[in-house]
Order: structure tokens, then sequence, then C-alpha cells
């Protein structure tokens, strides 16, 4: 099993073109699998033979998920895996058909995503010391993930011929080296520019001795090489905790936070869609959630027997508790 699971990762790799990040999860749920059914087999795990899997015996592979208590997102991911992995076997011919492919996907757990208010997302951007180099960098790092909704690897893959900022876009490679043009606005350029001429000349100058520097990469460390995921989340991290934002506040979060501020001003779905880089619309509807206060706003300003804004309360638009006689 264990050469046929290596064959697949490399057609991951070759043909499907998939991150690094999705091979080793893959990798990682064959492998939790392989232990499970060797186990239930009675079999060292390198002499169990793909056409000793069966539908009964992944359900109990998923089973034994729940009883462990694993999320049902956990499990879906799991079986999503190995329904691939034999899609590919029955492919190629080592088994005549796929044999969990009537195994009924758990429902996935759909979490609201976390989001900054816009008030929060201002005091995060301005969170920086642009007196010094470091917090130039830092504000053009935060500007561009939250003005541009683009993923942290899609940042630390920046290349200086990516940019194009007197028209203000970017050239971003996301999922699936996926490429795709992404606007940013006036903030977001200004930031990248005063980066660009006066804090990234200093820190390609700082290349510490022995290390090879990043001359093509947009974002750079303080040792002059490219700026790693890692360090990009460091970052975020660093001015969370500065502005005392008391909840957990991650890159992705402010990508989140792009999308929701366009649907709740107006944009629509397959706008936000393409901007974001999704593939399938189920992918950003998750965004449709509105804020209570712009669900509020739209019924003051459509409903005729809403209450007009400033005429009750002081301009609050509260009803008085009224009490009700029989």
């Amino acid at each position: 099993m264990y050469s046929y699971i290596d064959n697949f990762l490399v057609y991951l790799k070759v043909e499907k073109n998939a991150s690094p990040r999705t091979i080793e999860a893959y990798q990682r749920d064959l492998f939790a699998g392989l232990d499970f059914f060797a186990g239930q087999l009675k079999k060292e795990d390198h002499a169990v033979e793909p056409g000793d899997i069966d539908y009964r015996l992944f359900r109990g592979f998923l089973a034994e998920a729940q009883n462990r208590r694993l999320s049902r997102n956990t499990a879906a991911r799991r079986l999503a895996a190995w329904r691939s992995f034999y899609r590919y076997l029955a492919r190629e011919g080592v088994v005549p058909l796929n044999p969990i492919a009537a195994v009924a996907t758990p429902r996935r757990q759909k979490p609201l995503p976390k989001f900054l208010y816009e008030n929060e997302a201002r005091l995060l951007m301005e969170a920086p010391d642009e007196g010094h180099h470091l917090g130039v960098r830092d504000r053009a790092i935060l500007e561009v993930l939250y003005g541009g909704g683009i993923r942290v690897s899609e940042l630390a893959g920046l290349d200086l011929g990516y940019l194009d900022l007197s028209a203000g876009y970017l050239r971003v490679t996301g999922k699936r080296a996926r490429e795709r043009l992404v606007p940013i606005g006036s903030h977001a350029v200004a930031a990248l520019k005063k980066y660009l001429k006066e804090a990234r000349p200093r820190l390609l100058a700082g290349v510490t001795p022995g290390k090879e520097a990043a001359p093509g990469a947009v974002f750079l460390n303080h040792r002059g090489g490219r700026l790693s995921v890692r360090g990009v989340r460091k970052i975020v991290d660093r001015y969370v905790e500065k502005v005392s934002l008391d909840r957990k506040i991650s890159p992705h979060t402010l990508r989140h936070s792009f999308a929701t501020h366009l649907l709740n001003a107006g944009a629509d779905l397959r706008s936000v869609q393409e901007l974001l880089g999704h593939l399938r619309i189920s992918s950003t509807q998750i965004y449709t959630h509105v804020t209570a206060e712009r669900l509020k706003k739209v019924y003051r300003e459509a409903h005729p027997r809403a209450l007009e804004q400033g005429r009750e309360e002081g301009g609050k638009g509260k009803l008085q508790n009224l009490e009700i006689k029989t």
C-alpha cells in the first residue's frame, strides 16, 4: 500500500499541482487510515493491499474518529483523501471500482469566519511605528493583506515584477498555481511605495554574511531574505497585541474582514469571489453573514414602518417598552 500512496502523492504534486500543505494533509490522513485498517485486518501496515479495504471497514474508520471526538470536518477531510486515493487507483486499474464511493460524507461544521470591525481594522493598520524602517514594512504588509484580501502565502510569494502600482494592481499566485490580478486601494499603494523607497533598500543592504539575499522578493526580513509565512504571522500577532484586540486574530482574519466589509458595503457575491480567487461560489457564500448594525440600517432605510433614525430616543431608534392592557 505504501508504494501506491507514494505514487498518488507524486500524482497530486505533478499532475494536480497541489500545494505542499495539501500533499502533507493527504499523506497524514492516508497514513492514519492505513494504521487503523492494519489493526482491524490484523496485518502489518506494509502488508495491507488496496483490495483489503471495503465499505464496512471504512465506515468503521469514520466511527473510530467519532469515538475519539474528532470533528466532523476532520472526518470529512479523511474521507475526501481516501476517496480521491481510490479514484486514482481505479483509474490506474489497481482496483476494479472505488469501494468507498458510496460512503456518505459527514455534514461539515461551518462556523462563521472571524472578522474585524472597520474601526478595529483601522487601529491595526495604524499600529506600526513608521519612524523605523521595519514599521514602514509592517504597515505595508498589513495594508496589502487587508486592502487586497490576499492569502498570507500569496503575500510572502510576491515578487517585484508582480506589482503595477501605477494601476493599483498586484498579480498573485494562489492555490494550485492559479494566478489572478488583485486591485488594492490607495492606502495600500501608498504604503507599498513608501516601503519600496525607504525601507526595502535598507533591508536588502543588511543581508547577513553567508546568507542568500532575495533581490526579487517584495517583502524582506531583517536579514534581507524573503519574509516567510511564519514571519508574517508573527508580525500580525505583534500588532494585534499592541492594539489590545482581545480575541484571536490571524493574517487570514484580514482576508475575512476584506470580504465582509465589501459585502456589507453592497458588493455582489460574484465580484468578491473573483477578488478572493475562489474557484467555487460556495466557498464565498460563508461571507454572506452581515452584522446586526448592517441589518438594522437596511431595515431603517427600506421598511415603511421602520422608525426614522433620530426621531425616537435621541436618534437611536429604540422602541419604548409598552405596557399592553387587556
